[in-house]
């Protein structure tokens, strides 16, 4: 089996397979760091780490570019709040996301692109799609792209053609609509005093690029003129992805990306996450009420990345009791001794996740393992050491406590065992509630030996 990924744009899963072989070349959407990022935002970041992780697993070699938006229409904004430069919220917002992303053992990409290090490659784009007719200038120095001059626009979207065709020539300004509001959309945006000291001269005059040819810009320069895999959530679907589609294509006459992959919302309490209904998580929320952050990553890889993931305090606390239990299985079969990948775990692990990430099922094949005692410890452990390099669960760092055990439970443990060899079970239970009942646990491994550990 090889690898095979839904893709957006053909509304079907696809076998994957890349431009070069051996060789991915993936863009996603970052964040606009105007704020700190939420959860949900962290669901696609989540989501991009196990496909970036899957395909190293597989062989591939991924290089991988992030872009950083850090100048649009809400950076602008929050800088004019706080009374402060552009490049000191972007700075302080930038800071924290890396923070975010290394306390979720996410991966970081090869290259993080800002906006504002590219603007001489937007304003070449532009100006190509001016040349070529897809685009045009107004009155006040912004340029417009034409969606009506790209006939295979609202391809990702299905944007409704007789609606494109009614709004033809009407021009829509901000950053972000609805698909209802598909009008001609602003590649450059002429200097506006709201925008205080952030513009940059150009050949249509003093401005500011829209946010959508940012990342066509930024993606070609990283990553050539296609690209294997664009990804992010399906709030990026419209209008982002569906224009950068439109100004990718237009401008360089070739196909922009040939899978697009999304991910869904996260939702809390089944209702739409929002500031105004107080159900609105950052990392440092989610952290405070947990033992191990991870255990939200944990909990966004037991929902396959197409479902929306019903966020709870009760669904978080159940993840977390789960991965403080996997920590307690791999104390017990931690081991110094060198074990084995388990061939045939490793084979329906990695089927799980060629099945398009099917991260839920990925899971459920690492938990039969680790409950399998026809295998060693050892080779239990190795497999499991295999398996977390997709799941980055940090599971490597996991190691048994040391833990002083005085001579009366060792006393206790010995008993048990003398009672186990002579087959009275009844005594050994008696001997192992003992040890229970003063804060111990008594672990039974092969040959006759044991562990005693602290639950």
């Amino acid at each position: 089996m090889a690898l095979e990924i839904y893709n957006s744009l053909t509304k079907q899963i696809e076998k994957f397979t890349p431009i070069e072989e051996n060789k991915v070349k993936y863009y996603s959407c970052g964040p606009t760091v105007y704020d700190t990022a939420h959860i949900g935002n962290f669901r696609a970041y989540i989501t991009v780490d196990i496909l970036k992780r899957t395909l190293s697993f597989l062989g591939y070699n991924v290089d991988h570019v992030m872009n950083l938006t850090d100048v649009d229409d809400k950076t602008i904004k929050r800088s004019i709040v706080e009374n402060t430069s552009l490049k000191d919220i972007t700075e302080k917002y930038t800071s924290i996301f890396f923070e975010d992303l290394d306390s979720l053992n996410l991966i970081r990409a090869n290259d993080y692109t800002k906006a504002t290090d590219y603007i001489d490659q937007m304003i070449d784009m532009i100006s190509t799609l001016l040349d070529k007719g897809f685009a045009y200038k107004t009155d006040d120095g912004s340029v417009y792209f034409d969606i009506s001059s790209y006939k295979d626009y609202g391809q990702l979207t299905n944007v409704d053609m007789s609606q494109m065709l009614a709004n033809a020539q009407n021009r829509i300004k901000s950053d972000e609509y609805e698909k209802e509001q598909v009008e001609d959309f602003a590649l450059w945006k002429s200097y506006d005093k709201d925008d205080g000291d952030v513009f940059w001269d150009s050949p249509f005059g003093k401005g500011r690029p829209g946010w959508h040819i940012e990342c066509s810009a930024m993606a070609k320069a990283k990553l050539g003129e296609t690209i294997d895999i664009h990804s992010g959530g399906v709030d990026n679907k419209f209008p982002h992805h569906e224009n950068e589609i439109a100004q990718s294509e237009c401008a360089n006459g070739v196909k922009f990306a040939n899978y697009f992959l999304h991910n869904e919302h996260i939702l809390v309490d089944n209702k739409k996450m929002s500031k105004s209904l107080g159900n609105f998580y950052r990392l440092e929320d989610v952290s405070s009420m947990v033992s191990d952050i991870l255990a939200f990553k944990y909990l966004v890889l037991t929902t396959h990345y197409r479902k929306q993931l019903n966020f709870t305090k009760d669904s978080l606390l159940a993840a977390d009791n789960t991965l403080t239990n996997l920590k307690k299985h791999i104390r017990e079969i931690y081991t110094e001794e060198k074990g084995s990948a388990i061939a045939s775990y490793m084979s329906s692990f990695k089927e799980a996740l060629e099945s398009d990430l099917n991260t839920s099922l990925a899971l459920a094949k690492m938990w039969d393992m680790i409950k399998d005692t026809a295998h060693t410890s050892a080779d239990r452990y190795a497999t499991l050491m295999e398996m977390d390099k997709v799941l980055g669960l940090r599971l490597d760092h996991i190691k048994p406590e040391n833990i002083e055990v005085s001579q009366d439970i060792i006393d206790l443990a010995e008993s048990r065992l003398e009672a186990k060899k002579n087959k009275n079970y009844e005594q050994a239970d008696v001997f192992r509630d003992k040890i229970k009942e003063l804060g111990y646990e008594i672990l039974d491994l092969p040959d006759d030996k044991y562990k005693i550990i602290k639950p």
